[in-house]
């Protein structure tokens, strides 16, 4: 029988996507902290855990690459080789390459076609001349160019012992993978099978496994490179290994060396390199989810407490009779109260840390800091926050965005800085946290802050704005988000294009959040992205136009109330105001923007739900408010067509559809019928 090795290769390029972001964080880490041997350590394991697997599910080209690493690293364990920032670089741009690789065997994997190409020739060269070069610095060139070669390494007898234990097989391990490992350390003198565990026929279990080995090994590998070779079967198997006496010293070294990896495929010749930090996973990035299984036990709870209560309305139901309402009514809560919980369940599974997106951003800024030559800080705090997978994924280019915004335009240079009075290093403060229904995420910097007067001039010279307009400082720096808007005095290849922040504005939206910003000039500036907790269940507020029901998010309603006569305004322009607490808020009427007939045109008679995005207020018209509820999200773009002014649809309790308004999207409605909003 042939096993399928797919979901185990699936789960693998799952499992190598945290080793490999363990890998950079702990080269990141490691820049500031050469000394530190633990880190070192786990460094190398994260590096071995990859080779190991890829070598087991057939990923040979990954495995060779990730074996030239791995070279390394256990010279840098071993101090061979000096931890050094060039020596860092190096590795981290070989973390980019292994990327690059692991995701064309993803898209491999999964019948996608590959998003880049990798050439993996340049980084093995590096690494090559590293190990070459005992110092941790390039060896010289002159040997090479005389065609000399190294002096053989001398070679080593060892005696190992391996006895897998008699359950070694159901941890999946397979103890041939082990012994063709150590193969490949170098040539094999004997091996000899123990064979007196193997029981009689009929006590014979299939699933055990009964063998051991004894091996001689000539190899220059060291005792811990022996060792790591059954680093993950330690727990499953009783290994000793001995040096035996020395091996002929003038043996040719057949021992896996940096040499071996000349023969690592490239994807596709003189391709570029991926950017650090802005590698794309492919679509199968959402194909599955890490569970704790804590979350699993508390749902199978709530699922044994709903079939009980299920049970006591069926048993109401088939008995019933007039003296068992007030039963069946205790049934229907229990059945009730229990579904809700079941949701709520359900949903903590979906919920995975936002520190899964902030773990890729300490290499950006340390990348993009030294390309424009200032010094940086990255500061994070709230990675224990947790947010629906599906934000999660998507508020990931958002937030690279901002933070390369903070780094061009915010940070000054560090002579700059000092002119200032400011400490030569700048700070980036990256932060999320949970207020009410929602999670906040911010990027903070103490740099420049934005220059108003010259966004303000930028905004007349594209006629987004009049002279005489009146604006506040809130409402200029939102301008920032509009399209092709841009006070970079020349373009670079970080920004000046005028091109992404209004790309962040509409992602961001496109999620139920908003972008606020605060900024002091000389001191800084925030940017605060607020998000909904999950994309598939929001609370609302239905509402009532024309007979038909509506739902309003509630995290965009500031109140509602009926106004009077003397609080509506109509300008000369055609346009209406409200008048809340001194200030004119822009009156849209919903059942024109939706195109309602039959719904209240007197606003002293219907309602007016003072709404906000972006740091704008409007009152929207409604008839009534019908009370607050959750609701399920399903989307319209796959079943039907983009609504302006809609983000979705749910299934009310009766039955019936009800359209779930964004607010973004009726005010932009509004803007193309009146010039209302320009009051706001």
């Amino acid at each position: 029988m042939q096993i399928d090795l797919t979901p185990f290769r699936r789960a693998f390029l799952d499992e190598s996507a945290e080793h490999v972001a363990a890998l950079e964080e702990g080269l990141l880490r490691l820049e500031s902290q050469p000394e530190d041997s633990e880190l070192l350590s786990s460094i190398f394991r994260a590096a071995h855990s990859v080779k190991g697997g890829a070598g087991s599910f057939g990923f040979e080209d990954v495995a060779r690459f990730t074996h030239s690493v791995e070279n390394l690293l256990d010279r840098m364990r071993n101090g061979l080789v000096r931890v050094e920032r060039s020596l860092v670089d190096l590795l981290l741009r070989a973390n980019d390459v292994l990327k690059c690789l692991l995701e064309a065997a993803r898209a491999k994997e999964y019948g996608q076609p590959a998003a880049a190409a990798c050439d993996t020739r340049a980084i093995v060269a590096e690494l090559q001349q590293r190990l070459g070069a005992p110092d941790g610095h390039a060896a010289s060139a002159a040997p090479a160019a005389a065609g000399a070669t190294a002096s053989p390494k001398s070679t080593s007898l060892w005696r190992i012992e391996f006895a897998p234990h008699a359950d070694f097989f159901r941890t999946g391990s397979d103890p041939l993978l082990l012994l063709r490992e150590l193969a490949g350390l170098g040539r094999v003198a004997s091996i000899e099978a123990d064979l007196h565990a193997v029981p009689s026929w009929d006590a014979f279990e299939p699933e055990d496994c009964y063998l051991a080995w004894r091996i001689e090994l000539e190899s220059s590998a060291t005792l811990a490179e022996l060792n790591d070779v059954f680093l993950f079967s330690s727990d499953d198997a009783r290994v000793q290994i001995q040096p035996g006496e020395a091996a002929r010293a003038d043996a040719p070294d057949t021992a896996v060396s940096t040499a071996s990896v000349d023969a690592a495929p490239a994807v596709a010749h003189g391709a570029a390199q991926t950017p650090s930090g802005t590698q794309r996973r492919s679509g199968a990035e959402s194909a599955s989810i890490r569970v704790s299984v804590e979350k699993v036990d508390q749902l199978i709870n709530v699922i044994g407490e709903l079939v009980i209560a299920q049970s006591m309305v069926a048993d109401v139901v088939n008995n019933f009779s007039p003296e068992r309402v007030g039963q069946l009514r205790e049934a229907v809560l229990a059945v009730e109260r229990n579904t809700r919980d079941l949701q709520e369940r359900v949903m903590a599974v979906r919920m995975v840390p936002i520190g899964s997106i902030f773990s890729r951003f300490p290499r950006i800024v340390r990348d993009l800091a030294a390309q424009l030559g200032k010094e940086v800080r990255l500061e994070l705090e709230g990675e224990e926050t947790e947010l629906d997978k599906g934000v999660v994924e998507k508020i990931s280019d958002p937030l690279t965005h901002l933070i390369r915004n903070s780094l061009d335009h915010g940070v000054e240079p560090p002579d700059e800085r000092e002119r200032c009075g400011k400490p030569r290093e700048g700070v980036v403060r990256l932060r999320a946290l949970t207020e009410g229904g929602s999670v906040f995420v911010e990027i903070a910097d103490d740099g420049a802050g934005l220059n108003t007067e010259r966004i303000r001039a930028k905004a007349l010279e594209k006629g987004l704005m009049r002279p005489d307009d009146n604006w506040s400082q809130e409402q200029i720096h939102q301008l920032i988000f509009q399209p092709a808007f841009s006070t970079a005095a020349k373009v670079s290849d970080v920004s000046g294009r005028g091109v992404g922040m209004d790309v962040v504005k509409k992602n961001v939206e496109s999620l139920g959040g908003a972008v606020a910003i605060h900024s002091t000039r000389g001191q800084g500036a925030r940017f605060r992205i607020k998000l909904p907790l999950t994309l598939a269940i929001l609370d609302g507020l239905s509402l009532s136009v024309g007979g038909q029901i509506f739902i309003l998010p509630l995290v965009s309603i500031v109140e509602s109330f009926r106004p009077r006569a003397t609080a509506l305004k109509t300008l000369l322009s055609g346009g209406e105001v409200a008048l809340v607490r001194g200030q004119a808020l822009p009156l849209l009427r919903a059942h024109r923007l939706l195109g309602i007939e039959n719904a209240q045109t007197d606003p002293t008679k219907a309602l007016l739900a003072i709404v906000e995005s972006d740091g704008r207020r409007v009152a929207l018209l409604v008839d009534e408010l019908c009370g607050q509820s959750q609701v399920v999200i399903k989307n319209l773009d796959a079943n039907f067509r983009r609504v302006e002014g809609v983000m979705g649809a749910t299934i009310m309790g009766d039955g019936r559809v009800a359209l779930i308004l964004d607010v973004p999207g009726l005010i932009r409605l509004s803007e193309g019928t009146s010039s209302t909003l320009a009051l706001a």
